[in-house]
């Protein structure tokens, strides 16, 4: 989606094969970790989650649109929660929570990377939908989540394990290019 959406709308042309390839480098990080595969919403954000009472109590939580659910790693439906597109979650209580789950849940030694694998892949990937919303479907407010999204993006691809990716948007996507598109470019 990043290649196919968001570099057109930026006026860049990118190595798309060697973009294919990087991920390829780095996916196997997620794809053989030891991680028990659970059920994953893929859409797991607070508008998704709602409190669930009957006026006088709480019962606990809901969660709405999980119909692209489907089985993955644990430390996606973690990362969509705690790199929300639509909300500030500082990078403190991003660690603090990370820290409050691998407390409770076992995981492998590399859930950390996995982590970052999975949060980039997921930001690189809206940014592209935030984008085609805009240029596609004539939805412009989504182009006020893409600092934040490049903010995550920039975050994850620091963690060592995603070299290749990191490398590719050096190589492909200048720095005054992230973050930000030219609104006066009207969807085609």
């Amino acid at each position: 989606m990043l290649t196919e959406w968001f570099c057109p709308a930026a006026g860049l042309e990118v190595d798309v094969d060697g973009y294919v390839a990087a991920w390829d480098a780095v996916l196997p990080i997620v794809e053989q970790d030891a991680a028990p595969v659970v059920t994953v919403l893929r859409d797991y954000h607070a508008e998704n989650i709602m409190l669930l009472t009957d006026m006088a109590r709480s019962y606990g939580l809901g969660l709405l649109d999980f119909q692209d659910a489907l089985a993955g790693h644990p430390a996606y439906d973690l990362v969509s929660l705690l790199q929300d597109a639509r909300r500030d979650v500082s990078p403190a209580v991003e660690q603090a929570m990370l820290t409050h789950y691998k407390a409770m849940v076992p995981v492998s030694a590399q859930f950390d990377a996995a982590y970052a694998v999975l949060g980039a892949q997921r930001n690189a990937k809206i940014i592209g939908i935030f984008t085609r919303l805009w240029k596609r479907d004539g939805k412009p407010r989504y182009l006020d989540f893409l600092p934040r999204m490049w903010g995550l993006l920039e975050r994850d691809l620091a963690h060592p394990a995603l070299a290749p990716v990191a490398n590719w948007f050096a190589a492909n996507i200048p720095a005054e290019a992230r973050g930000v598109l030219d609104v006066s470019r009207q969807p085609s």
